[in-house]
């Protein structure tokens, strides 16, 4: 079932059996989708963050450049990092600069709009070589994953100085990160079935084991009360862990074993936004932890590729994306 470019219209959708494996889903709506084609080809457009102007800055993680898109004019602009980056995430801090992780050359980022010009932070242990994705606490400072080093680090923002955790786990990839009301990082262990967190006053780090071995634990987000959901990318799972009782729930997501969920959102009034990849094209589903229902199933126009991060948008209720397909896209939450 394909829909024209642009826009998904809110309406009823009905999505049937159409081959094996593929999702079926019954009388739910669908939200507003536009994606906008990025003019540098084959680039992997990925994971939009907007700053106070309303500019969408993305990596191109394909084209070694930070990028932004002005969604008044329509328009974009690049700024090159240099061969062999590979910038993988990026965050905008309250000054307006945009930080980003050098994923092929060991640092983190500090690009200057209004110059163009980058400071670079690199890791004190050259075997840290990949940081990969970028959160701030509350007070500006960055906590990061480096994914094939097995580490977790924290940036302070002032100093420059770079404090760095090994996970215990040997072969553990700390992946998705983000950060609760306690200032707390919490990670998903993505060659494990393991969640970790890190005490921000002593460093100090543990793990928790997720109660199925076959759970590979991808993205996370956090809602109210710090609860973690994460997204089982292996099997197919929507999981809430409660780190007061420390219990974990699950349930499957629409799309079942096949679904390959990966970017992940959390909204204001706290629905999760989940990105199936497991399928062509990409569907961006939508769980409500309230009533405990999937409302929304939405096909990514351009099919997506994959959708691998999100962002949500308060000011303006908007999830922006990134897609391999090489689109950025913007969703409008009802």
């Amino acid at each position: 079932m394909k829909f024209s470019p642009g826009y998904l219209s809110q309406y009823c959708i009905f999505f049937i059996l159409i081959f094996s494996g593929a999702p079926v889903y019954a009388e739910v709506k669908s939200v507003e989708i536009r994606e906008w084609l990025v003019p540098w080809e084959k680039t992997r457009p990925r994971d939009p963050y907007v700053d106070a102007k309303g500019r969408v800055w993305f990596c191109g993680q394909a084209g070694n450049y930070i990028a932004y898109f002005n969604p008044a004019t329509e328009k974009f602009e690049k700024f090159d990092l240099g061969e062999g980056s590979a910038p993988h995430n990026l965050i905008v801090d309250k000054k307006g600069y945009v930080w980003f992780a050098g994923n092929l050359q060991g640092y983190i980022g500090r690009l200057s709009p209004k110059s163009g010009k980058i400071k670079k932070f690199q890791m004190p242990d050259p075997a840290v070589s990949d940081p990969h994705t970028l959160e701030f606490d509350s007070k500006g400072d960055i906590w990061f994953t480096a994914q094939f080093s097995n580490v977790i680090g924290k940036l302070t923002v002032e100093t420059g100085e770079i404090k760095l955790i090994p996970v215990k786990t040997e072969g553990a990839r700390p992946y998705g990160i983000k950060v609760d009301s306690k200032d707390r990082p919490w990670i998903v262990l993505f060659g494990t079935n393991k969640l970790a967190t890190v005490n921000p006053r002593t460093y100090a780090l543990r793990e928790y084991s997720l109660p199925r071995k076959e759970i590979r634990p991808r993205r996370l987000a956090i809602t109210s009360y710090d609860k973690i959901w994460i997204v089982d990318y292996a099997t197919g799972r929507l999981g809430r862990f409660d780190p007061v009782n420390q219990r974990y729930t699950e349930r499957p997501l629409p799309g079942g074993e096949k679904s390959k969920p990966y970017a992940m959102a959390v909204d204001d009034k706290d629905r999760l936004w989940i990105v199936e990849t497991g399928f062509n094209p990409n569907l961006l589903v939508n769980y409500n932890p309230w009533t405990q229902n999937f409302d929304h199933v939405s096909e990514i126009p351009s099919g997506g590729g994959t959708v691998r991060h999100m962002y949500f948008h308060p000011q303006t209720r908007e999830i922006w994306f990134g897609t391999d397909t090489n689109f950025i896209g913007r969703a409008a939450i009802p």
